[in-house]
């Protein structure tokens, strides 16, 4: 099979769509600009028909590399011929074609292997064709150093039988469907730690998180990946022992239908070889295939429910350019207290101590007061950790001549962004309080923005993120990065680099670059100016121009998403108007004259002319909500303070495919059970609510022992 039908075979789209898309990622489009601006040629797909193109691209190209490698390994063995290199080349997936490689791999030496060379090959191939009737005396004649008797003779025959029997792929497939169908996974108690987790009081913390798989058992297929993830994390961590298991009885039944054809001593034999070959080889290598595809199954769950919750997070509600206070708040070493400009620039910082031990309330409120009234303070950011919900009743007894609007900020990876290298580059004379507080303002102002900064992981909306495979965890999350980027677009003149380097087509080094001509030159005027930055080519300008903004630039195209390209397009709707670009902007009744069928072109059609049309009602709109105030209960503190029964407001900030974690202004987030989302059955989380969505939640059951908080969301 060849690309093309491989890929249309997997994602059912139409060849045509597929094929003009293979030709745009070979010409190193991205995946971005292919859906927004090359509608034409992949038939209008979006970002995830397009992404599915590019990951069974990579799939069949990874699958081609390895077929090369085994035939020329093969080959070098002096064992392959044309029959076997077609059935190399027709294998469709990786577990065909390791199967048709396995008798030609050259593994470590084995029992079967050690066989052949005592000269029981012979043997083993009078008992498999089940015609000899007095098999000891045939053995007999096979007799040598080191093989002393018939018993050991038959031995060695049968662990040869049973390499046959692991090396066919018909039996293998038959075992994989059993497993497929009726593995249970399985989890015991190690005994090492039996001592710890035997009674309650001598329980760690971290046990007790794991007491529900100290005696678990359910069908394989029908554990929800987070289960699945939790018991692999036990596992590794030394607390279970995991088992797959299927009725023996009736794989051996199956494979000795398959087999035995006879009723003399050969079948006997072939008996004891088929139990072998189980239990030494088939259920081992396959019972870690299945919990191996389990894994990729569960990782790639819990990656997709990740994605979600950083699309959510990252498109989050801005402020937009307000002059900004923001506090980082704390205890005994105070809260860290800095003002920022509507660009979000460092103006001031210092340090304030209202809460105890120093208890320097009054102090604090007056300088709160003073730095809202120098600074002309529009809003005001306290970070969710520590001294949170005193902070924030601090701030509410202070009387503004012109009250700002106070908004409660996660603090997510501050900390990651704070020590890390891009925040000493960005404040090299400041500390680690100083740039977590900024990063805390500027995550109100844009929270997609500052949040680019941080390495996804770190931003606290997945599960089990750790025990993932990294390297997919990684592909998915720049992938959801660099679509929200490119989605919302970037202000050319104030982005960050890292910013920058997540549009399509610039990257890390050009992102540098840009800046680096910023500096020097000063603001950029309009798009055409953007080419004279260094190493920036044609192809990156071509990817990049459509989702860079210029604000108040020469052209007022420039701070839209037509591409370049387009604006001749633009140019000849507004003289057919008998306008200019700039009326014909935000002009719905001379925009709703415009015939799109008379600027159709060979490359450029309807779709595209729509997005220009959709753009040049509303050029350079952010389509993000606007961040609103919300207060948390002022009564609750602890978990202590928490009643059943309750009705209390929060912020959705995890969400999971069992239920969504809500933040209700203390330490401990509260958990919504996918059971407890509506009256009827949930299939999707995400169909009834959104990260950092705000919401009254009822409370259902507190256990403090555990620090565990069950809540309902409450239906108004």
């Amino acid at each position: 099979m060849t690309l093309i039908p491989y890929i249309t075979q997997h994602t059912q789209l139409p060849q045509k769509s597929v094929e003009n898309t293979v030709a745009l990622l070979n010409e190193d489009c991205t995946v971005p600009f292919i859906s927004r601006y090359r509608k034409e040629r992949t038939g209008d797909l979006d970002e995830v028909q397009i992404g599915a193109i590019v990951k069974f691209k990579a799939e069949f190209e990874t699958l081609e590399k390895r077929k090369k490698a085994i035939i020329k390994a093969v080959g070098e063995q002096g064992l392959l011929t044309a029959e076997l290199k077609t059935k190399f080349e027709n294998c469709a997936d990786m577990t065909s074609l390791e199967d048709v490689y396995l008798p030609y791999k050259k593994n470590k030496k084995t029992k079967a292997e050690t066989a052949r060379n005592n000269g029981l090959e012979p043997l083993a191939k009078i008992i498999m064709a089940q015609r000899a009737d007095d098999i000891e005396f045939i053995a007999s004649k096979y007799l040598n150093h080191p093989i002393e008797n018939e018993d050991d003779a038959l031995e060695g025959a049968r662990h040869i039988i049973a390499e046959w029997i692991n090396e066919r792929s018909s039996i293998r497939n038959q075992l994989r469907r059993q497993l497929e169908r009726y593995a249970m996974i399985s989890t015991k108690v190690v005994k090492a730690k039996k001592e710890a987790t035997s009674n309650q009081q001598g329980t760690s913390e971290k046990a007790q998180k794991y007491r529900d798989y100290f005696d678990f058992s359910e069908p394989l297929n029908q554990c929800p990946s987070h289960r699945f993830l939790a018991i692999q994390r036990a596992e590794a961590e030394g607390y279970v022992r995991v088992k797959i298991e299927i009725d023996d009885e009736r794989a051996l039944e199956n494979i000795q239908r398959k087999l035995i054809t006879s009723n003399n001593a050969c079948a006997g034999q072939i008996a004891l070889a088929i139990k072998d070959a189980y239990k030494r080889l088939l259920l081992p290598a396959l019972s870690n295939e299945v919990l191996k595809a389990a894994k990729e199954k569960a990782d790639d769950t819990a990656i997709q429910v990740f994605a979600k919750n950083l699309r959510q997070l990252l498109l989050g509600a801005p402020l937009g350019e307000k002059r900004i206070l923001a506090i980082d708040p704390g205890f005994r070493t105070g809260c860290k207290v800095v003002c920022l400009d509507a660009q979000g620039d460092l103006k001031h910082n210092e340090t304030i101590y209202p809460h105890a031990p120093q208890n320097k309330s009054a102090e604090a409120i007056k300088k709160i007061s003073s730095l809202a009234d120098a600074y002309k303070i529009e809003a005001i950011a306290i970070g969710n950790g520590t001294a949170s919900r005193e902070t924030e009743r601090l701030i509410k007894r202070i009387a503004f001549k012109n009250p700002p609007e106070v908004f409660v900020v996660s603090e997510a990876g501050a900390s990651v962004y704070s020590a890390s290298k891009i925040a000493r580059e960005e404040f090299p004379n400041y500390d680690v309080t100083v740039r977590g507080a900024v990063s805390i303002g500027r995550r109100l102002a844009d929270p997609l923005a500052e949040l680019v900064k941080i390495d996804p992981k770190s931003i606290g909306v997945g599960q089990y993120q750790h025990d993932v495979d990294q390297a997919k965890l990684k592909t998915s999350l720049d992938t959801v990065v660099a679509s929200c980027v490119n989605a919302v677009g970037v202000n050319i003149n104030t982005a960050s680099i890292p910013l920058l380097s997540y549009v399509s087509g610039i990257g890390p080094k050009l992102a540098e670059h840009m800046v680096a001509h910023r500096n020097e030159h000063g603001a950029f005027k309009n798009r055409e100016s953007i080419k004279k930055v260094a190493r920036l080519g044609s192809k990156a300008f071509e990817q990049a121009a459509g989702f860079l903004r210029i604000k108040d630039g020469e052209n007022p195209l420039d701070d839209s998403a037509v591409h370049p390209e387009s604006y001749p397009i633009v140019l000849q709707m507004a003289t057919d108007q008998k306008t200019t670009v700039n009326q014909l902007l935000n002009n719905t009744a001379l925009l709703k004259n415009i015939d799109l069928k008379k600027y159709t072109t060979d490359t450029i059609g309807i779709p595209t002319l729509k997005d220009i049309l959709r753009e040049l009602e509303k050029p350079g709109l952010d389509s993000r909500e606007r961040a609103k105030v919300f207060t948390f209960d002022q009564n609750i503190s602890t978990i202590t303070d928490l009643r059943p029964g309750q009705l209390l407001p929060g912020i959705v900030n995890n969400i999971t495919n069992f239920g969504c974690f809500v933040d209700i202004g203390i330490k401990e987030s509260g958990l919504i059970h996918i059971s407890n989302l509506a009256d009827g059955f949930v299939s999707d989380v995400n169909a009834h609510v959104r990260l950092q969505q705000q919401l009254i939640v009822k409370v259902l059951e507190v256990d403090t022992t555990r620090k565990r908080i069950q809540l309902k969301l409450h239906q108004s």
